[in-house]
């Protein structure tokens, strides 16, 4: 039998379900986001290493995980995307199931947040964002004629605005905009930018400063630097360093609960893998994470 990261066809008895958001109609600057998913899980069902080397043991063949794909979002306006990605997490996350959402632009990352909000107090859970940009905008107006509060470059600023606190890190270009409204709110915006004057933090400074228990990771991967994850909608250069990202990820998990997962801004490049395989990897290793304990 072919070992693969997907197990189980039945999300019920899954202690993880990847759903799959295969949803760009918010980007700003390259697309290619919505194929994705489809691309990031060919990787880990026929391509990944299952072994792991920390925990030596292959994760893949004790931890239970379904896929589901939320399908019909390609022309739907940002704002309905949202309602029907939050239908369909809300099932899940009632359900108790740990869901890794794999876009599709950051937008989706709202219907996530949208589902979660209806069964937790925003308040006790901090997003934990790793990203380049702060999306911390009000709309798009500055760069888009056709303009809307749940472009990519919006979806923060709408987590803020319904109450989550927000830790950001890598954050290496600032629209005025985005800098003005943080530096208003840095009782509940934090941020560790990844510009030429800054130092490298300490992966346990940046923990600490998550002031709540829960947690909800949102991984955009041009938060890494492009020299490893090149394909993505809206590259800068500089970043996170792939091995400090791992190492961030397990700090994270051994210090907070980490209630549910995003990976998002993948932009397939025509010849290179790099991006979908990276993002793969990370896949897995937020599962392996999550169910460390399980796993010993």
């Amino acid at each position: 039998m072919i070992d693969t990261v997907i197990n189980t066809k039945d999300a019920k008895k899954a202690d993880i379900v990847i759903l799959s958001a295969p949803y760009e109609g918010g980007v700003s600057f390259m697309g290619g986001t919505a194929k994705a998913p489809q691309k990031i899980l060919k990787i880990l069902n026929e391509n990944l290493e299952l072994f792991d080397t920390d925990l030596l043991c292959e994760p893949a063949k004790k931890i239970k995980t379904a896929h589901r794909e939320i399908s019909g979002l390609k022309k739907l306006i940002p704002e309905k995307a949202i309602k029907k990605i939050s239908s369909e997490y809300e099932k899940l996350f009632s359900d108790k199931k740990f869901v890794i959402m794999l876009g599709g632009e950051h937008t989706v990352a709202l219907g996530a947040l949208d589902a979660i909000l209806k069964k937790e107090n925003p308040e006790d859970i901090t997003i934990f964002q790793i990203d380049a940009h702060q999306d911390l905008r009000e709309d798009n107006s500055d760069y888009s004629d056709h303009i809307t509060k749940y472009a990519h470059s919006c979806t923060m600023r709408r987590a803020h605005d319904i109450g989550f606190p927000i830790v950001q890190v890598g954050i290496r270009t600032f629209s005025k905009y985005e800098y003005n409204f943080w530096q208003k709110n840095k009782k509940t915006i934090k941020v560790f930018p990844w510009t030429k004057d800054n130092k490298i933090p300490k992966i346990g400074d940046i923990v600490k400063s998550i002031k709540t228990k829960k947690v909800y990771l949102s991984l955009d991967v041009d938060g890494i630097d492009p020299g490893f994850m090149p394909g993505t909608g809206t590259p800068v250069q500089g970043g996170l360093d792939w091995n400090y990202t791992l190492n961030l990820i397990e700090k994270l998990f051994r210090e907070k609960n980490v209630i549910g997962a995003d990976i998002v801004e993948v932009s397939t490049i025509s010849g290179s893998v790099l991006t979908e395989f990276g993002a793969a990897l990370l896949c897995y290793k937020i599962m392996t994470n999550k169910f460390r304990k399980k796993l010993k």
